[in-house]
């Protein structure tokens, strides 16, 4: 849970490296929030207020570390953008994102492996 939570605590950050298992976590916690709102919104009949809510306010996050996570594959964030190619641009974005790091120290920065955790 504080992959979650310490993805939402840089809220905003597009600086820096993110491991493929903060990412994962972070993309893990918040398809699970969404099933689980989504079953609320349901039962409540008030479908689809919640789960929108949620995706408004994890919006500026799951960029922030999709962003972090090209980063570590030394791509840089713009590459979020090749998802918007019909069919193969998904596929494309998800091996970049599935990717091991490299394990040296780029232009964004640290080898975050190697960075001791605070």
């Amino acid at each position: 849970m504080h992959w979650y939570v310490d993805v939402l605590k840089k809220y905003a950050v597009f600086s820096g490296r993110a491991r493929r298992q903060e990412y994962w976590m972070f993309v893990l916690f918040s398809v699970i929030i969404s099933i689980v709102l989504s079953i609320i919104d349901n039962v409540a009949g008030t479908s689809p207020i919640l789960g929108a809510i949620y995706s408004l306010v994890v919006l500026l996050p799951s960029l922030g570390v999709a962003v972090r996570r090209l980063h570590d594959t030394d791509r840089s964030g713009w590459w979020l953008l090749i998802g918007l190619v019909p069919l193969v641009g998904g596929i494309i974005l998800l091996v970049f994102l599935a990717s091991d790091g490299k394990p040296h120290e780029n232009s964004h920065g640290p080898n975050p492996k190697l960075v001791p955790a605070h």
